[in-house]
């Protein structure tokens, strides 16, 4: 086992369990991970599937593939993204969630190398993919599940290799302006709209969710051919980073496609609706439905069958 990944028993303690929670990517990792106790009973059928995939600090062997949907899948046979690359760095090492399957793997190197041809970023900071074993997480997500996801923090990597503590402490840039109606023209430039540009121009690319901030100012300046903007969605809990999704893979048979997206940019009553506080003086990235009941945890029952074999693999 690799000296991070034990770091995915982590003990910790961080807000918003069930959901991207909007400081999550910003929640500070640790120089000292500790593991997790062992479960009591980890076969009874009861038990939160995060809690066994939580504990899996290492992959399965053999073939990779995605298994399941995004977010109520595994993965099998993951891959884990170098920390270092020429342009890019992992972030947050002590999560262990630099795991994917290898289109995730090929895609950041080649967007990454991509990002200094069309901006004055030197490359990107990698955060949250997935588990080595994929399946649900103890804390911060409900996707990024099946090793198609991967979180690219809207900040330009630095000229230097960062040092561990670096990258367990530094915080990204926050892209929203204070009343959350627009992007904060102090820190959004062209090379923010360009390297969100070419991710979406990937053929590969099935979705990529910013806060509606974000979109707005993209909807506002994009110029010459916008059909781009249709991958681009608004999403809860996105001011500091861009969550980047990949289609399911031809060769992925147990993968789960998810619907394709209206075909229209997503600039009209779509992004509006973001806008309309319940109430007065609410945030307008609260979410614009009657908030739902938290849904119960996910159990192995809930999942794939062949996550089991994937949970129980040596």
């Amino acid at each position: 086992m690799s000296r991070f990944a034990v770091a995915a028993l982590l003990l910790a303690v961080i807000a918003s369990p069930v959901v991207d929670a909007p400081a999550f990517a910003q929640d500070i990792g640790t120089l000292e991970p500790k593991p997790l106790p062992p479960l009591a009973n980890p076969r009874d059928p009861k038990t939160p599937a995060k809690q066994l995939f939580g504990r899996k600090a290492t992959p399965t062997k053999g073939h990779a593939e995605a298994i399941g949907f995004y977010s109520k899948g595994c993965m099998a046979g993951g891959k884990a993204l170098p920390i270092n690359g020429p342009t890019w760095q992992v972030m947050r090492l002590s999560r262990n969630r630099n795991w994917g399957t290898p289109p995730v793997i090929h895609f950041l190197e080649k967007f990454s190398a991509k990002v200094p041809k069309v901006s004055d970023w030197k490359g990107i900071l990698v955060g949250d993919m997935a588990q080595p074993r994929g399946g649900p997480m103890m804390t911060g997500h409900t996707s990024h599940q099946i090793g198609l996801d991967a979180d690219i923090w809207l900040t330009p990597m630095p000229d230097y290799e960062q040092s561990r503590q670096e990258r367990e402490e530094k915080s990204a840039t926050m892209i929203v302006r204070d009343d959350r109606l627009d992007v904060d023209p102090k820190v959004w430039t062209p090379s923010l709209l360009n390297v969100i540009k070419a991710a979406a121009q990937e053929p590969e690319v099935e979705r990529i969710l910013v806060n509606a901030a974000i979109k707005k100012a993209l909807c506002r300046e994009a110029t010459g051919n916008r059909t781009w903007l249709n991958k681009v969605r608004p999403f809860w809990g996105h001011d500091y980073h861009m969550h980047v999704r990949l289609k399911c893979p031809a060769n992925h048979p147990e993968c789960k496609p998810q619907d394709p997206p209206k075909e229209e940019d997503g600039c009209g009553a779509d992004l509006a609706k973001w806008f309309k506080p319940k109430f007065p003086n609410a945030a307008p990235q609260e979410e614009p439905h009657p908030p739902k009941k938290p849904k119960p945890p996910l159990r192995m029952a809930d999942l794939p069958p062949a996550c089991r074999a994937v949970l129980n693999a040596p």
